[in-house]
This record gives C-alpha cells, sequence and structure tokens, in this order.
C-alpha cells in the first residue's frame, strides 16, 4: 500500500509542470500589445523581430522572465524589458500559452 501512495505522490509532482500551463484566452487579452511589433497574427511585422506564432511556450516563459529579471540584455533587451516588467508571473504563463498555441 505504502507503494501505492508513494508511487501516486511521484506521479502527481511528476505531472505538475503541465498543470502550470496559462490560459490561452487570458494571454490574448495581456498579448495585444504584443502585436504592435511581433503582428496580431503572432508573426512580426518589424524585419528582425521574432516570430511568437507557434513557439515553444516554455521557451516564451523563460525569455519574459529572464527579460523581467534583467538576464538578457540583448539588442531587444531596452524594447522587452519594460513590456515584461509589467507582467506578473501568472501573465506570463498566459500570454506564452497563447502564443504557443497558435498554428
Amino acid at each position: 500500500m505504502k507503494k501505492v501512495l508513494v508511487l501516486a505522490v511521484l506521479a502527481t509532482v511528476m505531472s505538475a509542470p503541465s498543470m502550470a500551463a496559462g490560459d490561452a484566452a487570458a494571454g490574448k487579452a495581456k498579448a495585444a500589445v504584443c502585436s504592435a511589433c511581433h503582428g496580431a497574427d503572432g508573426i512580426a511585422v518589424i524585419p528582425g523581430y521574432p516570430n511568437l506564432k507557434g513557439q515553444n511556450e516554455q521557451y516564451l516563459v523563460n525569455s519574459l522572465k529572464a527579460y523581467k529579471n534583467k538576464e538578457r540584455t540583448g539588442a531587444m533587451a531596452m524594447m522587452m524589458q519594460p513590456q515584461a516588467a509589467m507582467l506578473n508571473d501568472n501573465d506570463i504563463a498566459n500570454v506564452a500559452a497563447y502564443f504557443a498555441q497558435m498554428k
């Protein structure tokens, strides 16, 4: 019985990242400001800017958090850091989910 309980707890913990996925519908509203550079359809309107449509959700979360925490200092940092600073962790997850689900 103890083994079953341990396996159940372990399975729950292992599946936690998938339960933490953002809400794409909520992310759509927060992503409106992104459209100025990254396009309303997630395809960048400015040459050299990345397309976000269909991008890996975890990559987007990591990138936005890195900009927010000023850990990314590349050429786009001056544009992205203030944008990311306006988002809380839940917003970031939702925006990432929104762009990731675009096909």
